[in-house]
């Protein structure tokens, strides 16, 4: 079990951010282990299929056995949605000390996988290489596998961020962590994160806590060493409707009667707040179209809507829940 201690000032200072870099590393293990999710397989075989010649054994390598990434190739953001160049620019400045450490601890007590090998080097030269190529690598690999679906992706770690920052905002540390991950627990000031390899307790003394909602973890995950700066990745909401071809059943109840197939359809959706462009692509229309019938339901009292950042979110009222829940007892009842 891994713990943080959060003072008054550490829950302060909880923040969120998005990783580019940390979802490449994260989807390695998707790839390397399909079991983790039967979500992630039709990514995955669209994936292994363009993969080419990029260095699948050095890829590959990265993750240990335990499935735990080396620290340095997942540095805490800086921004909250940094580029993924910049994010890499960090790594390529990782000191071969720390390289070879943080490759040695991820993959303790096994050996090093041959295609890392150069890490063992007392010599910095090799290590430096071996650096550089993995950066290379890993660029490639963004470029193929994640950076096509990534404003999809970023689009719904935005709407998991929204949702937990009003758990927060309700009701403090103990919402937002409640429903994140059954292996998290809030507790007497501590978070703890069950299931673990490692076993250490880290006192944020101020330093807040870094939380990173993430389309590929299947669990929440720490940083490997106790050194590093408080932060969790944890598992975002909304994945399965990334990769999933099927389109949103229609409710056949009184509530299409009431208000026609689609704003029925987009008024299910959003049990949780969602912008524009996601309803978009959720329903498969265009924006434009979404936007007609936002603006139908919203001056009619059905939704709400608020500006965060670029995005305008919208989410069902009080009287859009009503609604929708009186609509789905009706329909049981019925059946």
């Amino acid at each position: 079990m891994i713990s943080f201690v959060l003072g008054v000032e550490d829950l302060a200072d909880t923040r969120f951010a998005l990783s580019p870099l940390h979802e490449t590393l994260f989807s390695l293990r998707v790839l390397q282990d399909p079991g983790l999710s039967a979500l992630h397989l039709p990514w995955r075989r669209s994936v292994l299929g363009r993969l080419g010649t990029l260095d699948t054994g050095l890829l590959m390598s990265l993750v240990a056995q335990r499935r735990t990434l080396p620290d340095f190739l997942t540095p805490n953001p800086t921004g909250f949605a940094p580029a993924f160049e910049e994010q890499l620019s960090v790594v390529r400045q990782a000191s071969c000390a720390r390289v070879r450490h943080d490759l040695l601890l991820a993959h303790a007590p096994d050996p090093l996988p041959e295609a890392l090998r150069d890490a063992a080097a007392t010599d910095d030269a090799p290590v430096a290489g071996l650096r550089d190529a993995i950066c290379d690598l890993l660029r490639q690999y963004w470029e193929v596998a994640i950076e096509p679906m990534w404003p999809q992706m970023q689009l719904v770690l935005e709407a998991d961020m929204t949702y937990r920052a009003r758990r927060l905002a309700l009701g403090g540390a103990r919402l937002l962590f409640a429903d994140m991950h059954p292996n998290l627990r809030w507790q007497g000031g501590e978070l703890y994160v069950h299931k673990m390899i490692s076993r250490h307790r880290v006192a944020a003394s101020g330093r807040g806590l870094l939380l990173l909602p993430s389309v590929f973890a299947h669990k929440p995950a720490p940083p490997v060493s106790p050194d590093e700066p408080p932060s969790l990745v944890y598992p975002s909401r909304g994945v399965a409707t990334l990769w999933g071809s099927e389109m949103p059943a229609v409710d056949t109840t009184a509530l299409v009667s009431l208000l026609g197939s689609s704003r029925a359809r987009l008024l299910s959706l959003l049990e949780e707040p969602l912008p524009t462009v996601e309803l978009a692509r959720r329903l498969r229309v265009t924006p434009s179209a979404v936007s007609q019938h936002l603006r139908v339901l919203h001056s009619t009292g059905l939704v709400t809507r608020t500006r965060d950042g670029r995005h305008v979110l919208y989410r069902r009222s009080t009287l859009g829940d009503q609604l929708t829940t009186t609509a789905t007892r009706a329909r049981t009842h019925d059946s």
